[in-house]
C-alpha cells in the first residue's frame, strides 16, 4: 500500500505544472576576486571583443570606469571627464559596442536629474573618456517627488539597450514590498524624454529574491536577465513596446550576497559581480543556465 501511495504521489507531481516550477542550479562558481579598491561595483559590461570587463561603482564613488582583464587584473582607470557620478547604477552596450552608463539611482524616489550617458570608451589604453550623448528623462506616471512610500517604484539599477531604445527595470523600494516592478522605454537619442511605461510585472518572494539590481540582454535580443541577490529572472516573450505578456522564469543561484551586476558572457553563461561586505563577496562569478 505504501509503495502505491508513493508511486501515485510521483505521478501527480509529474503531471502538475507547479511541480515543474523553477530549475535549480549549483553552477555559480567564483571566476575571480575583484581588486580591493572596487568594493561597490554596481554594473559590469564587456568590451566588443569580450577581453575587457568594464565596471562602475555607484553613489559616493569616482566618475571612473574600471577595466579588468578576464583574470580579474585591473588594467584601466578611465576618468569620464565631463560628468559626475550622481548615482551610477548600471552599464551596458549596444550591438555596435557603444558604452552607456545609467546615472539613475534614485533610492528616495525624488531625483529630477536622471540620465543615461553614452561614453566614447573604446580601448583599455584610454586614460580618459567623455560623454558624447546625454539622454535625460522623467518617468511617466510619477507626479510626486517623492511619492507616498507605498508607491516607491521609481528607483532603478537595471537597463539594457535594444534596437535603438533603452529599457529600464525599476527597483521596488515601497513600504510593504511585494515584488512589483515597472518597465520603461526611452529612445536612444540625445535629449530630454518622458520614459514610457511598457509593463508592470511582479516577481515572487521577499526583497533578496525579487529586488532588481542589474539587467543584461543576450545577442539575439530575445532574452533579458534580471539580477537579484538570490536569483536571476529570465524574461522572454516581450515585444518592443509591450512587456505585459512577458514570461518570467526564476532560476535560484543557491547563494545570497549583495549581487549588483550582470552581463552575458555567451548566450548560456553569465558573469555576475557582488559588493564586498566584510569577508564576504567582492567576487565575479560565472553562472551557466
Amino acid at each position: 500500500m505504501l509503495r502505491v501511495l508513493i508511486l501515485s504521489s510521483i505521478l501527480l507531481l509529474s503531471c502538475n505544472p507547479k511541480a515543474q516550477d523553477t530549475p535549480k542550479s549549483d553552477a555559480l562558481t567564483v571566476e575571480f576576486s575583484l581588486p580591493k579598491k572596487l568594493k561597490e561595483v554596481s554594473g559590469i559590461t564587456l568590451s566588443k571583443d569580450k577581453n575587457t570587463i568594464w565596471a562602475i561603482e555607484d553613489q559616493g564613488n569616482k566618475n571612473v570606469i574600471y577595466g579588468l582583464d578576464r583574470q580579474g587584473n585591473q588594467i584601466a582607470d578611465v576618468l569620464v571627464e565631463n560628468t559626475e557620478n550622481h548615482d551610477w547604477e548600471d552599464i551596458t552596450k549596444d550591438a555596435q559596442g557603444n558604452i552607456y552608463i545609467g546615472d539613475f539611482g534614485n533610492n528616495d524616489n525624488d531625483r529630477r536629474n536622471l540620465s543615461i550617458l553614452k561614453v566614447d570608451l573604446k580601448e583599455a589604453s584610454q586614460k580618459s573618456a567623455t560623454v558624447t550623448q546625454a539622454t535625460t528623462f522623467h518617468y511617466e506616471g510619477q507626479t510626486e517627488f517623492p511619492p507616498k512610500k507605498s508607491n516607491w517604484l521609481y528607483d532603478c539599477e537595471a537597463f539594457v539597450e535594444k534596437d535603438g531604445y533603452f529599457y529600464l527595470f525599476t527597483k521596488n523600494r515601497s513600504k510593504g514590498f511585494n515584488g512589483t516592478f515597472l518597465v520603461f522605454r526611452i529612445p536612444n537619442k540625445a535629449g530630454d524624454f518622458e520614459a514610457k511605461l511598457v509593463g508592470k510585472l511582479k516577481l515572487q518572494g521577499g526583497y533578496s529574491d525579487a529586488a532588481i539590481t542589474s539587467a543584461a540582454i543576450n545577442s539575439a535580443k530575445d532574452k533579458i536577465v534580471l539580477l537579484n541577490h538570490k536569483n536571476v529572472q529570465i524574461l522572454t516573450g516581450f515585444s518592443a513596446d509591450d512587456f505585459s505578456k512577458t514570461k518570467i522564469q526564476k532560476v535560484p543561484l543557491n547563494h545570497n550576497s549583495q549581487k549588483e551586476a550582470v552581463v552575458f558572457l555567451d548566450d548560456k553563461t553569465l558573469l555576475i559581480a557582488d559588493e564586498k561586505d566584510g569577508k564576504e563577496g567582492g567576487n565575479v562569478y560565472k553562472f551557466s543556465f
